[in-house]
């Protein structure tokens, strides 16, 4: 990054005294090599604003998945994504998915150095047919309901140990237990390009859609995606008998899933899912039920700054 790029980053006004300590250090890093402005905020409208005063400036985002997915989403409903619009990221979250697929380093020094030496990627972005954007993962099924359960897991155990380094990152694979012990088993029509996958006739544990590889602090569920190729990852599970699904589950933690006889891997542009009532989880946030959704990738949508190879 040249020192001539100037930056406007934008933190969580409700982050707590650890992470102020930590971005007190990664702003001293980033303040050697270029200008900085930091910009609190707490609400939508303050990151419209402050999104409003940012120009041409790049943006870094000093938070997890949840931050970075609205500050994207953000830009995404002002039309202001494209490649020229460039992005870096702090890792100041529990699970720093998209963090680990890109390969920025979680200690938020050594990603403000990151940022100081990196260099641009392009990134694709999933988008539903009402606007919505993932920036990491949706998943419906058994994955929605992993992160449901597991969030209380999160948010208890992120407590034990030192920022980003914690054990949050077991939330999810516990609710992934959890959901294999007492599935919400559904029947989908799931297409992808256009040609259908699998039918309603076929019970559906779990469906997930990656542009990122890891969910949940590091869980490989799609741990091929590569948020620059063009294409979603499309994972399919249908283990039906109890047994069978406890092995799907025990497989996730090791990211072998996949070969499992009952999962399908694919790759396509676009993807849709229809049937019986579903609810998905994007970036970790929540929303449902819904009988029909259709999500399609736009390549090269923005950029980020990462890691010189």
């Amino acid at each position: 990054m040249s020192t001539a790029e100037p930056l406007l980053v934008i933190t969580n006004a409700d982050a707590g005294t650890a992470d102020e300590t930590a971005l007190l250090a990664a702003l001293g890093v980033l303040r050697s090599a270029a200008s900085v402005e930091v910009c609190q905020t707490s609400a939508p409208g303050e990151l419209d604003g402050a999104l409003h005063r940012a120009g041409s400036r790049r943006v870094v985002v000093a938070g997890g998945d949840g931050s970075l997915h609205a500050v994207v989403s953000a830009l995404h409903r002002r039309h202001e994504l494209g490649p020229d619009r460039v992005l870096g990221l702090l890792p100041l979250g529990t699970g720093n998915d998209f963090a680990r697929t890109l390969g920025i380093p979680l200690d938020p020094v050594e990603a403000a150095q990151a940022l100081v030496d990196g260099v641009v990627r392009p990134m694709d972005l999933l988008i539903d047919e009402v606007g919505q954007i993932v920036v990491n993962q949706v998943h419906l099924g058994a994955g929605a309901e992993a992160g449901r359960r597991g969030k209380p897991w999160k948010e208890r155990l992120g407590s034990i140990g030192v920022g980003p380094v914690n054990l949050g990152r077991l939330g999810y694979p516990i609710g992934a237990v959890l959901s294999a012990l007492d599935p919400t088993v559904l029947r989908l029509r799931v297409e992808a390009d256009g040609e259908v996958v699998t039918d309603v006739d076929h019970p559906v544990l779990m469906v997930a859609l990656g542009n990122g590889a890891t969910v949940g602090g590091g869980l490989e569920l799609t741990p091929d995606a590569d948020p620059g190729d063009g294409q979603i990852d499309l994972m399919i599970a249908f283990p039906r008998s109890r047994t069978a699904r406890l092995a799907y589950a025990a497989r996730l933690p090791f990211g072998s899933h996949g070969e499992h006889d009952d999962v399908v891997t694919l790759r396509a542009r676009t993807v849709t899912v229809s049937g019986t009532e579903f609810w998905c989880s994007a970036d970790g946030e929540l929303y449902g039920p819904e009988r029909h959704r259709m999500w399609r990738v736009e390549p090269a949508a923005y950029s980020m700054i990462v890691p010189a190879a």
